[in-house]
């Protein structure tokens, strides 16, 4: 089972009990917001056809990405697309049957998954660009602010252990 059909499977379980507070941040957008599923996108989607994918011109991308070079997830399965792809993937294919379909008529026999997301998101680079670029600006603004907060604590670490070595020099010439 890949990763999109066990992401699928969780989501249609999620939406049978939507929990609206698991759907949104705290910027209060809701999931689709933040994935970029707005209703041009669903639109433009289910114009695609099978062919919109067979005749797509497709460079050979083993080629120029070697096996090494690919990243890997905890399962130790070939990870093309960012957390954020992933998620976005989930969700348009819950939201469009016709994707859906497609796909299911196209992977694996005539394209592998990665040919068939990687020709997906260069259809919809215009639709999603904004959207993934935001996600990639707050995973960075998290990563500073985590950064930042493990630097203060070291610090104060730091502080604390020079006081106490200080205070153990003040000391030991009584002993």
């Amino acid at each position: 089972m890949n990763w999109i059909t066990r992401n699928l499977t969780w989501t249609s379980e999620k939406t049978k009990t939507p929990n609206p507070q698991s759907q949104s941040n705290p910027e209060g957008e809701n999931e689709d917001q933040l994935y970029g599923i707005t209703e041009d996108l669903i639109n433009c989607t289910k114009s695609f056809t099978i062919d919109t994918f067979k005749n797509f011109p497709l460079q050979d991308e083993d080629e120029t990405t070697s096996v090494e070079d690919t990243p890997v997830n905890s399962a130790r399965t070939r990870k093309d697309l960012s957390q954020w792809q992933e998620r976005h993937a989930t969700l348009i294919l819950s939201r469009v049957k016709e994707l859906s379909q497609i796909r299911y008529k196209l992977c694996p026999g005539r394209l592998k998954e990665k040919q068939f997301w990687s020709i997906y998101f260069k259809l919809v680079r215009d639709h999603v660009i904004e959207y993934e670029l935001r996600a990639i600006q707050r995973e960075k603004l998290k990563r500073m602010a985590m950064e930042e907060e493990k630097s203060s604590n070291s610090n104060e670490i730091e502080v604390e252990m020079s006081e106490t070595k200080h205070g153990e020099l003040i000391e030991s010439p009584r002993s």
